[in-house]
């Protein structure tokens, strides 16, 4: 923002206007934007000058401009630049190649090098609380140390910066072990008290335990050369601050990757955010994108998440904020570059690949709207996302279910095409193949025509694989091509064959939208159709909403036609209901 400040203040020198900017008229602030359109800059961020020096006029000792010119339009229809055509979005989705790599390795931080940050961190905190600020004594401290076998920490040649102490006695830390503040290295091991170090030395020599870090017992991890150990070579106090700054970074990665929050809505977590929303799990924050009271607002969140929170609470340095560094004075915002965060996590993960077994990030672009943008796009694959993604985006209902800009995060992404399309095809041979083996044991799969259907294919498979001796592999495979397709739902699941699409009751008499290829969920009749499987899993939900119905027809005074469409809508429910096996559970 100081390049467009330095702009208006040039400008307005030459123009010799008043030093106020509240004695400023409407018109000298859109002839500063003409002045800039002319020189040939983009004057997006000069618009955005201009608006905030109108918002921000209370807090400015010398005031600030009194109107926004441009009250309701975005910036780039006041610069003329090309919008983003409607129902798109500008921002792109993070490169499927980047994508995984970077979220494994955030949840591998979190869910396992965690555990050894934390219970390192905590036992050097110990050492230094238990540490006495006092030399004296400190020759009969160190014998005693090295006479009951405490191992002497060296610095490791593959972490140290000075290549000159490298494999050489890490001596602040020797002496913390001995029970003396580190910060009393420069005298217990000063130049005049060679005797010490020659002391070590010959402990050295004569094959004395060392280590290279403040404790041992790190995990155990994979490494792509096939071979496995320690994660990470020895997590002395300066590898433990470099550590714990990346699992910082990683709950943050993990958080922004999984929740779908804005950075800025991030910055606003803080202590005890932790709540639940409608009976699930999320995070309580603030909602700061054109909100200047910060409204309180929740966000949907996983057991990953809830797992990060958890580990940034123990390790953050700001006494409130979960991601923001310690407050110092001379730097009035706490706000933690998101951007330079990331690309730091991801350097270190490839720097350090070769010990942590993490697969290497390829090189790509990874920011926090892009993560929100990714996140979108993939929840946009489950049934019935829409009005869950328009809540979680905190976008304004402008409609029944959500507004543009949640279609335009949702839209797909070219790069992801063949992962969602495999993923998707994945997820609905797991769902059949579950349904093949509850058949097989014996277990109802459900009734209608659908079933029958189902059931018939079911069977054919079975027979095949015992006529060909074959196993379960053998079993997969003729179940993946018998053809038979399902879309599963919460209802009722589809057996509906493009093939035959003749029998299809959402398709009968029904006006086809452009581009259409399959049934029509909302001309869905479970009880009639004959592709239609009504499993164990859907009668409660059928019995339920059959209760409320009961109920509402028992209210006084129901007006007739309400009552004639409750009573039909009885009868569909009866219908499915009725239909069931006396023995399904």
């Amino acid at each position: 923002m100081m390049p467009p400040l330095r702009r208006l203040a040039a400008w307005a020198r030459l123009n010799s206007l008043p030093p106020r900017l509240d004695r400023w008229s409407q018109g000298e602030a859109l002839a500063f934007i003409e002045h800039c359109r002319l020189s040939g800059c983009d004057v997006r961020p000069d618009v955005q000058l201009i608006r905030r020096l109108h918002r921000l006029a209370p807090l400015l000792s010398g005031g600030g401009l009194g109107a926004d010119p441009w009250p309701g339009v975005a910036a780039y229809k006041v610069s003329g630049a090309a919008g983003p055509p409607p129902g798109r979005l500008s921002t792109p989705a993070v490169d499927p190649g980047l994508w995984f790599p970077l979220v494994k390795a955030a949840w591998t931080y979190v869910h396992v090098f965690a555990r050894d940050i934390l219970r390192v961190r905590g036992h050097y905190r110990a050492l230094q609380a238990a540490a006495t600020t006092s030399a004296l004594g400190f020759d009969d401290r160190l014998e005693a140390y090295l006479a009951a076998g405490g191992p002497i920490p060296l610095h490791h040649p593959d972490r140290c910066l000075n290549s000159a102490v490298a494999g050489r006695p890490n001596l602040a830390l020797l002496t913390l072990f001995c029970g003396t503040s580190n910060q009393r290295v420069g005298n217990v091991f000063r130049s005049g008290a060679r005797y010490r170090h020659q002391r070590v030395e010959r402990a050295l020599a004569a094959g004395h335990p060392v280590c290279h870090g403040i404790t041992d017992g790190l995990q155990s991890t994979e490494r792509g050369d096939g071979t496995s150990g320690a994660w990470h070579p020895g997590l002395s106090p300066d590898a433990l601050r470099i550590e714990t700054d990346m699992l910082r970074t990683a709950c943050l990665v993990l958080t922004l990757a999984l929740s779908m929050m804005r950075d800025s809505e991030l910055q606003e977590i803080r202590r005890g955010c932790l709540t639940t929303h409608y009976d699930t799990p999320a995070i309580s924050s603030h909602q700061v994108k054109g909100h200047d009271d910060l409204p309180s607002k929740a966000w949907w969140i996983i057991e990953p998440v809830a797992e990060a929170i958890t580990v940034a609470e123990q390790i953050t340095v700001h006494p409130e904020r979960l991601f923001s560094p310690a407050p110092r004075p001379a730097r009035p915002r706490h706000a933690a570059h998101a951007d330079t965060l990331i690309d730091s996590f991801i350097a270190h993960v490839n720097r350090t690949a070769a010990w942590t077994g993490l697969t290497e990030i390829p090189p790509g672009r990874a920011r926090p709207h892009m993560f929100r943008r990714t996140m979108a796009m993939l929840t946009d694959q489950f049934p019935g996302s829409e009005i869950a993604l328009g809540i979680q985006l905190k976008h304004v209902a402008t409609r029944a279910l959500a507004n543009s800009s949640t279609q335009a995060y949702a839209a797909p992404d070219p790069a992801w095409a063949r992962h969602l399309t495999t993923a998707i095809d994945a997820a609905r041979f797991r769902r059949l193949e579950e349904l093949y083996l509850a058949h097989k044991d014996g277990r109802p799969i459900g009734h209608g025509g659908g079933a029958a259907k189902a059931t018939a294919v079911f069977d054919h498979v079975q027979a095949t694989t015992a006529a060909r001796h074959g196993d379960a592999t053998v079993e997969r495979a003729l179940l993946k091509n018998a053809g038979l397709t399902i879309r599963f739902g919460s209802l009722n699941h589809c057996t509906y064959d493009p093939a035959i699409p003749a029998g299809a009751l959402c398709l009968e008499n029904a006006a086809l939208p452009a581009g259409a290829d399959g049934p029509l969920p909302d001309r869905c009749r479970p009880d009639r159709c004959p592709n239609s499987i009504i499993a164990p899993e859907h009668l409660p939900l059928y019995d339920a909403h059959r209760h409320q119905l009961l109920a509402l027809l028992d209210r006084p005074g129901l007006p007739p036609g309400r009552r004639a469409v409750l009573e039909r809508e009885l009868d569909q429910i009866g219908a499915v209901l009725d239909r069931a096996p006396e023995d399904t559970p």
